[in-house]
């Protein structure tokens, strides 16, 4: 009896130990514990469409972490080829082409997520007399407010725009949350000022504004319209087939875009302005959803 209590006391300690490592799930064996890191350069869609993937995977799909890493645009392609991203959702072509070059061996291309199509640009407020950047040297304005200064329109700006035009504006450099602060406050007091515009983004609905002409084609591929799309890593096909399939799934127009930006401004918080989007457009992410939820393993 004695060796019969020592043995069971010796099977109650090994399955505890197991229990305890995580190597316990009945006959189905070890289960994977579920993870993805997401880029995030901080552009309001980039930042919109990463929040809304982690809540997506972590509430509806039992991810039990989405972490999103912020970086710049240049390292975010390195992270992504070498595996310490998963996924990176804002890569805009032909823009990004020489940055997705660089990778290419490495990376997957998903398809476009954006459905409509996009716009950028150097803008004004529309109570400006302004249509065309070579009418830009006849304004007060004194500076051209800029975003990341690793983004390829800010580089076209400074080596392209402004030589070609001569113009007398001052480039500047900020985080796109810092030059967005000062649209807000320059358009509010009326201010003649020059800035940066894209689209899809809140401010085309926030502000009344004008893309100005380019009649010297300074701007280059940056004025055509571009694809926004995705690239993963190359293992995560097999590695995930689930978060694969999901953001193979995913699109968005430019309405649904706009009003995910807009919920995350109006919440203060990324991650509750994105669940309350899921929650109120369940007929947009139902689908992403089921894919993911095919791929699952039997």
């Amino acid at each position: 009896m004695c060796m019969k209590g020592n043995t069971v006391k010796l099977l109650v300690l090994f399955v505890t130990t197991l229990a305890a490592l995580g190597l316990t799930t009945g006959c189905g064996g070890p289960e994977k514990s579920r993870e993805l890191t997401l880029g995030n350069i901080g552009w309001d869609e980039n930042v919109a469409i990463s929040n809304l993937t982690k809540v997506l995977l972590e509430d509806e799909l039992g991810y039990e972490r989405v972490e999103i890493r912020k970086a710049e645009l240049r390292p975010t392609f390195q992270a992504v080829a070498t595996g310490d991203l998963d996924a990176f959702q804002d890569v805009w072509l032909p823009n990004q082409k020489a940055l997705l070059g660089e990778v290419a061996e490495d990376v997957e291309q998903l398809e476009p997520w954006y459905l409509d199509t996009t716009e950028q640009g150097i803008a004004v407020p529309a109570y400006m007399d302004v249509t065309s950047i070579d009418q830009l040297n006849e304004t007060d304005a004194d500076q051209i407010l800029g975003i990341e200064p690793s983004a390829v329109v800010m580089q076209v700006v400074a080596d392209e725009v402004i030589p070609k035009y001569g113009l007398k504006q001052k480039l500047v450099e900020a985080s796109t949350e810092g030059m967005l602060a000062e649209v807000e406050q320059r358009y509010s007091d009326e201010e003649a000022f020059v800035f940066l515009a894209w689209s899809p983004h809140w401010m085309n609905q926030r502000y009344d504004f004008r893309y100005l002409e380019d009649p010297e084609d300074a701007l280059g591929d940056t004025n055509d319209p571009a694809q926004i799309t995705m690239i993963v890593n190359e293992d995560l096909p097999d590695d995930d087939p689930v978060a694969y399939a999901f953001l193979q799934a995913l699109t968005l127009t430019e309405e649904q875009v706009n009003n995910l930006e807009g919920m995350i401004n109006e919440a203060g918080d990324p991650l509750v302005g994105a669940r309350q989007w899921a929650r109120d457009n369940r007929g947009v992410v139902q689908p992403w959803i089921e894919a993911a939820n095919n791929a699952q393993e039997p």
